[in-house]
């Protein structure tokens, strides 16, 4: 099967995607409700940790993309059964996943754009720090939409998807340092450390802050090259299995 052929159909799906989400505007809206108090948080308590909570912000509303597909995938999949029709169509597995993908990143980048703003107004980065965050957040979109449309292939009944959705979201975008820097834990064991670095959220936010040179979120050129590496290959890999996890599924259905 040629590459052309094999993605068959992502641009249609994708655009198909954004229609339905654009329905959808309350969803789209509360998708910034965490970010904004936790930003609020931090601007009435620690004003000079504002930059690095717009980043975290910013890293966090990608993530909670991949958990909108979890449950836009289940949705499809086991309350319409739609997803039978889309595969018997000339609609590829592959362009199925990535039209999800894609269309969710576009309805839900109104959140992402607000923080952008909000960023440039308070603190302008670098044009260094935006391809860093421009790679990071792409990086953490693949990981996350992957995650969560494999999630969504594993269960017959909504109610059982539900709680893994908001496990997933805290575990990835709370409990790791995402909008505050590593440091501010204090001295941790070197393993916590880097488990904080290879988690792509926290991996993403960190980052980004040090290559800004944000004060307090320095990383040492070590845990630097461990996070990049962590994004680079999680979002590669990811992606494969992805790819590959789409067309598996399609046969199963």
């Amino acid at each position: 099967m040629s590459l052309a052929t094999r993605f068959q159909g992502t641009a249609v799906f994708t655009a198909t995607e954004v229609r339905v989400q654009f329905h959808e505007w309350l969803a789209i809206l509360t998708g910034t409700l965490v970010q904004s108090v936790l930003v609020v948080f931090v601007w009435v308590l620690d004003q000079p940790g504002l930059p690095f909570a717009l980043i975290g912000a910013m890293v966090y509303s990608v993530f909670l993309i991949g958990q909108r597909l979890l449950n836009e995938a289940a949705y499809i999949r086991i309350d319409h059964k739609l997803n039978e029709l889309y595969h018997a169509s000339p609609l590829t597995p592959e362009a199925y996943f990535l039209g999800m993908a894609v269309g969710m990143l576009i309805a839900y980048s109104p959140p992402i754009i607000l923080f952008v703003v909000l960023i440039e107004i308070i603190h302008p980065l670098s044009a260094l720090a935006w391809l860093v965050l421009i790679a990071a957040l792409a990086s953490v979109w693949t990981s996350s939409s992957v995650l969560g449309y494999y999630v969504a292939s594993l269960f017959k009944d909504m109610k059982t998807i539900w709680p893994y959705s908001s496990l997933l979201t805290n575990l990835f975008g709370i409990v790791p340092p995402v909008f505050y820097p590593l440091s501010a834990l204090g001295p941790l064991p070197p393993i916590v450390g880097a488990l904080a670095l290879i988690t792509p959220t926290s991996a993403a936010s960190n980052l980004v802050a040090s290559v800004e040179g944000l004060g307090g979120s320095a990383l040492s050129a070590g845990q630097m090259e461990l996070a990049a590496f962590a994004l680079f290959a999680e979002a590669a890999l990811t992606l494969l299995f992805g790819l590959y996890w789409a067309r598996r599924s399609a046969r199963e259905d």
